[in-house]
């Protein structure tokens, strides 16, 4: 109840307010503010009033339009970046060193017995003279010596093909081996033409576009040729004859890769290459991940190089270490790879020194007579530094070292500290992030590239209907191949070259917060020397083979040496641009500056706002009142009776009709009615004798 009479007495006493109505209410804010500019609109003469107003009003607005600025500046959250110089004892990074080659090739052979057959026949086929200004195919009748043993099943699932582009607006299409017994010269068109060119022509007997897909997939076309029409659908699709003026370089033929969404099906791309080194090494990962696939995972870490046959020395510091301090895991890139102080078991290792005698020294063998010949074009071993308990993607950020050589690096830290939410849409641990991570089973910490990764394998397990082999699987997915998935070498370059599924992907994923990136200063030297090589290449056979013969050359052999080239340390954080702060002092100095006034001057703008508001309500409520009563006037003409009338109109004997008298005669003459209203008819005013009273009460007694 008291709480209730407060608020009615300050209500009563905002309703008393400085005036009753606008214009007093304004005066009366003029008169009392201590803004300079509204004193003087009040005080001035006439000529001088206009000339405030004006000039108030101007810089008011001048201070709105400065404030606007300075608002949109503190929200678009801009930051700055410092850059500072430490020195203190620093964690020595985790390095993950991998062969360039995954497997061992006499381990994985058998596996890719016939796949090695076709690549050499094709080989065969495509480096064989050219007759004249056209190329045959390689008949598979089952005589000749070089199809013998060949699985065509294989091929068929993944072609190579030649793209004759003698004719540039019409180029055709010429496969590697001929499955019929045509002779050559009379290849047959799909569409039911004859060819003399030897070669198909692109879907159904229509000429190769010219629209080429993302990534140079060019896609097989199902209309006509641009500018060229459509070529004949029941009769002879002729090739245009070849102009004897050719250079060397326009009788090249283009090796491409052919993808379709399955086997027989018109729906193909055909991705060229500038090269056939190019074309035949994507041809061959491609064919070798289907059939890698299929192997179990510990028969593939078994058929990959082991911890006590790579690392043959090691040294930290003055301390000596060996394969048994490594931390294996398998990498789809590079097969078995191997971390030191990756920190997940032990605590990570700190340097006490700069300089080479202080780091990490190491000997590999590499043993490249072992290496997959069409697999891993590039010999030696592949390093990365990087974080602990972070998974190395070596593919992005790993360096190789050349075999032969003692390759040095020197490493210098940089930390970065970004600022997260609203400032930068980066993520502290990834849990913000809508993308599920594939790579937490092996409890790593966040990072962008394994996000992106974990959402492109998310996508193809999606669309494709199964994982690709070369990033971990979802749940409830199988890898790839070519028999359990005929078409999914088309599926992932289309979704490879999708520009639409790879901005999901970057819209999906964040930067990390804080990151430590290792820059590294590389150098190398012929290793052994000429004049050494024979005693250490003795020492590192015996060591590694208990033998005394010399099985070791520099051919696989690599030494590496990284350490801290310094032991500074630059941190680059990031801190914001405008504060709170920042904001309130920049307001308040334009309000300053403009119109020479301060915060209570921005209190007593916000007391004449709620003042006009309460004049406004009780205007309002005036209005209704106003218009309630004109609603009464219109339902009664006269003044409505009140209720004390009312009443009184009930209880009062002398505004009750009188009994009905005599009827008086026809020709007697009414009488007017009396003027005047008769005297109320109240008991407590009656006179009676007290006789009277007694003999009623005496009646009633009885």
């Amino acid at each position: 109840m008291n709480v209730k009479k407060y608020f009615v007495r300050a209500l009563h006493r905002l309703q008393k307010g400085p005036g009753y109505t606008y214009k007093e209410l304004l005066v009366w804010y003029c008169d009392n503010t201590n803004t300079h500019g509204p004193k003087r609109i009040i005080k001035e003469g006439p000529k001088k009033k206009v000339i405030w107003f004006f000039l108030t009003l101007l810089f008011a607005s001048l201070v709105f339009w400065q404030w606007g600025i300075l608002i949109n500046t503190y929200l678009s959250y801009n930051v700055t970046s410092s850059l500072s110089i430490g020195f203190k004892t620093m964690k020595f990074p985790a390095v993950t060193v991998c062969n360039a080659n995954p497997f061992k090739y006499s381990e994985v052979k058998h596996l890719l017995k016939e796949l090695d057959k076709l690549i050499e026949a094709a080989l065969e086929r495509i480096l064989q003279p050219t007759h004249g200004d056209t190329i045959t195919p390689l008949l598979l009748n089952g005589s000749d010596n070089a199809s013998e043993g060949l699985d065509l099943a294989l091929w068929n699932q993944i072609p190579l093909v030649l793209i004759d582009e003698h004719d540039k607006d019409n180029p055709v299409i010429v496969e590697i081996f001929e499955t019929n017994r045509t002779a050559p010269g009379n290849g047959t068109a799909p569409g039911n033409g004859t060819s003399p060119g030897n070669g198909t022509a692109l879907e159904n007997g229509i000429s190769l576009g010219n629209e080429t897909a993302p990534g140079n997939e060019t896609a097989s076309g199902n209309g006509t040729a641009p500018g060229n029409g459509t070529a004949p659908g029941n009769g002879t699709t002729a090739a245009p004859p070849a102009p004897s003026n050719f250079t060397s370089e326009e009788k090249k033929y283009k090796l491409a890769v052919k993808l379709c969404s399955h086997q027989g099906s018109n729906n193909c791309t055909y991705r060229n290459f500038t090269s056939a080194a190019q074309a035949v090494t994507e041809w061959y990962i491609l064919q070798s991940t289907s059939i890698l696939s299929k192997v179990p995972l510990q028969e593939r870490i078994r058929m990959g190089y082991q911890a006590e046959d790579m690392i043959l020395a090691c040294l930290y510091g003055a301390e000596p270490c060996n394969y048994k301090n490594f931390t294996q895991i398998y990498h789809p890139d590079h097969g078995n790879c191997y971390i030191f102080n990756w920190g997940m078991d032990k605590e990570a290792l700190n340097s006490s020194n700069p300089g080479a005698e202080f780091g990490l020294k190491l000997i590999l063998d590499i043993s490249q007579q072992d290496y997959i010949p069409y697999l891993s074009s590039a010999a030696g071993a592949r390093l990365m530094l990087h974080q602990q308990k972070s998974f190395p993607f070596l593919k992005d950020q790993g360096i190789y070292a050349m075999a032969g050589t003692e390759t040095s690096i020197g490493v210098l830290v940089d930390e970065l500290e970004r600022m997260g939410y609203p400032y930068s849409d980066c993520t502290m641990n990834g849990s913000d992030v809508p993308v599920k991570n594939l790579y937490s089973e092996y409890n790593t910490s966040y990072s962008i590239q394994a996000c992106l990764r974990s959402c492109f394998q998310n996508h193809m397990a999606e669309i494709c209907g199964c994982g690709h082999y070369m990033f971990p699987l979802p749940e409830g997915v199988t890898y790839c191949n070519n028999d359990d998935n005929p078409g999914w070498a088309y599926c992932y370059s289309s979704l490879r070259s999708s520009i639409r599924q790879r901005q999901i992907c970057i819209d999906s994923c964040k930067e990390t917060c804080n990151d430590t990136q290792y820059k590294m200063t590389i150098s190398m030297a012929d290793w052994p020397s000429e004049a050494s090589e024979d005693w250490i290449f003795h020492i590192l056979s015996y060591e590694r083979d208990m033998s005394t013969n010399v099985t070791l050359d520099r051919t696989g052999i690599i030494k590496l040496n990284i350490y801290f080239q310094e032991y500074n340390y630059r941190t680059i954080s990031e801190s914001a641009a405008t504060t709170i702060v920042w904001l309130l002092s920049s307001l308040g100095g334009q309000f300053g500056f403009w119109m020479g006034g301060s915060v209570l001057c921005l209190i007593e703008f916000g007391e004449i706002i709620i003042d006009s508001l309460w004049i406004t309500v009780i205007n309002i409520i005036g209005w209704c009142k106003g218009l309630k009563q004109k609603r009464a006037q219109a339902r009664y003409p006269d003044a409505p009776p009140t209720v004390s009338e009312l009443v009184e109109a009930h209880t009062n004997l002398g505004f009750q009709h009188e009994e009905a008298g005599p009827v008086p005669s026809p020709g007697a003459e009414a009488l007017p009615p009396e003027p005047g209203t008769p005297p109320p008819n109240y008991d407590s005013l009656r006179v009676r004798p007290l006789d009277a009273l007694g003999l009623d009460s005496d009646a009633e007694t009885e």
